[in-house]
């Protein structure tokens, strides 16, 4: 019996990782400009790897020196793809050890079949993001499907892991840490717009942006959703106005989320069982600090860059980790490895 726990615990947790390891390899993939190594899918030009696409990827080379086509950029997209795929098959197991098992486990696998679901919508995503040639609005969406995937990973991860005793008083701040998750989504999503309108860059200075705390912003066109890279609906390339609108909107909503998740992590910071995530929280929110002004400062280089898509990251799993012993506490935490479990279902 410990076995099976062990077993489901230890492909839970490798899964939860690889999916993190997934979302920052995307960004490295979204940042070197390589989601178009491939300009096909689910293969390389109808092959399963970029070796078998030689031909074709020379030609796109030639055809286009400075184009989204290289043999690098190839490997890069499609590395993201095996490893995708392979998530999609460990959440696949992980569903049928939860369901299979679901009496020795002892809880119910529907939080398992909603992440087998997510993960299916999620791969839908990546394959019109190459069919819609990097369209924003699906760029962006498949960023926040990776996200809501890591946190449903993350709860599958809360539920399998132990951790010292909630007391049940603690259950009051469960509205308050939902509240903080619901606003680090939106400043995901800000920030996943800025990403792939390609706007880091549009405010090179700060505080202020131009000079200016308020700058000529074109709102309209910055998020207008229908239309592809670099356009306005209207087919006109996107202003620099538009892109100002976009960097200024992710930066100023930060000072918001900054605030408040700062402010609950600060008084749960000593609270039992919740000390670690809210004191995850707090560093992770001066890391980003310290990594968005630094994209600005050293004019977005890709290795910070990065490191701001897993801070955000960070701040998924560390948000829903506290969420989830809120809304838990007063219950029994998981038991330790080799602890015996109830064989209830909870």
């Amino acid at each position: 019996m410990h076995s099976l726990h062990d077993r489901y615990r230890k492909l839970v947790f490798f899964t939860w990782f690889l999916t993190l390891d997934l979302i920052m390899f995307g960004a490295f993939v979204r940042l070197t400009d390589s989601g178009l190594g491939c300009p096909d899918w689910p293969g390389c030009y109808g092959k399963v790897t970029p070796l078998g696409a030689v031909g074709d990827i020379r030609e796109a080379v030639e055809a286009m020196p400075y184009g989204p086509v290289t043999m690098s950029k190839a490997w890069i997209e499609m590395i993201h793809r095996y490893v995708g795929s392979l998530l999609g098959m460990l959440i696949i197991a992980i569903t049928w050890m939860a369901w299979r098992y679901r009496r020795e486990l002892g809880h119910t696998p529907r939080l398992a079949v909603v992440t087998l679901i997510a993960v299916c919508v999620q791969g839908a995503f990546g394959a019109w993001t190459v069919t819609h040639k990097l369209m924003p609005a699906v760029v962006t969406a498949h960023l926040l499907g990776g996200m809501g995937l890591l946190a449903l990973m993350t709860w599958l991860a809360a539920r399998v892991r132990h951790h010292p005793p909630v007391a049940a008083a603690a259950r009051r701040w469960t509205p308050w840490a939902a509240g903080g998750l619901a606003l680090l989504f939106v400043q995901i999503a800000l920030g996943g717009w800025v990403s792939t309108n390609y706007a880091a860059l549009a405010c090179m200075d700060f505080p202020t942006c131009h000079g200016s705390w308020v700058p000529p912003m074109d709102f309209a066109g910055g998020y207008s959703l229908i239309r592809g890279l670099g356009e306005l609906p209207s087919g006109d390339m996107i202003s620099q106005d538009a892109l100002t609108a976009i960097h200024w909107v992710h930066r100023n909503f930060a000072f918001l989320v900054f605030a408040y998740l700062g402010a609950l992590a600060w008084r749960l910071r000593a609270e039992p069982g919740l000390a670690g995530p809210a004191r995850l929280i707090l560093a992770l929110l001066l890391a980003q600090l310290l990594t968005g002004l630094t994209t600005i400062f050293f004019q977005w280089p890709l290795l910070i860059a990065v490191l701001h898509n897993g801070g955000a990251a960070g701040l998924v799993l560390a948000g829903v980790t506290l969420l989830s012993r809120c809304a838990r506490a007063g219950l029994a935490p998981p038991p330790a490895p080799g602890q015996a479990r109830p064989g209830q279902i909870s």
